[in-house]
């Protein structure tokens, strides 16, 4: 069967909710204490925002256990966040996709990367952002061909971010959900 992505649906909020708190242990274990620890983020509220709004996905194994999560919205200006950066500017222009809240619950090697790459399919030009303090998130996005383009402002505490970005010149046709069937 193989690791798969769907949408994230209200019955998967406490599994969501139990990985995102896997992964603040695991970013204060490798030297990130700050990016999500000290505000015990993300809340379940915007989660819950998240899955409402269809924009929550889910990473199932083999087996279809729940095993990641994240965040991921396309549009010609889908993070108001990103439309100032500072040391630096995006490569590409016009519809993006973002992935935010990425994370996975430790089981498996390779979680991020799939998520990662099953977003940059579905649009072919991705922006995502992370703390300076996450090398292990810096290190996935180079290896899967970011490029750092500059510093953003988060909404939510006006922390720096490191912006990376990847896509092409002539990035594919978004693909709607419907579209590809199983998601």
């Amino acid at each position: 069967m193989g690791k798969r992505i769907r949408k994230a649906v209200t019955q998967d909020l406490a599994r969501i909710m139990e990985i995102y708190a896997y992964a603040r242990d695991f970013m204060e274990r490798t030297g990130n204490p700050n990016q999500w620890g000290r505000t015990n983020w993300p809340p379940k509220e915007l989660i819950r925002e998240d899955i409402r709004e269809g924009n929550s996905y889910v990473c199932l194994n083999d087996t279809g256990r729940v095993v990641g999560a994240f965040f991921f919205a396309q549009g010609e200006d889908v993070e108001p966040t990103y439309r100032e950066i500072t040391d630096g500017s995006w490569l590409f222009s016009g519809r993006y996709g973002v992935v935010h809240r990425i994370a996975s619950d430790g089981s498996e090697k390779g979680i991020g990367a799939f998520c990662l790459n099953w977003a940059y399919e579905r649009c072919g030009h991705l922006r995502i952002d992370t703390h300076g303090d996450n090398v292990v998130m810096q290190g996935l996005l180079r290896k899967l061909g970011f490029v750092h383009c500059g510093t953003v402002f988060v909404r939510e505490d006006h922390d720096p971010r490191l912006a990376f970005e990847k896509g092409k010149a002539e990035a594919p046709a978004p693909v709607m959900e419907a579209e590809r069937g199983n998601v």
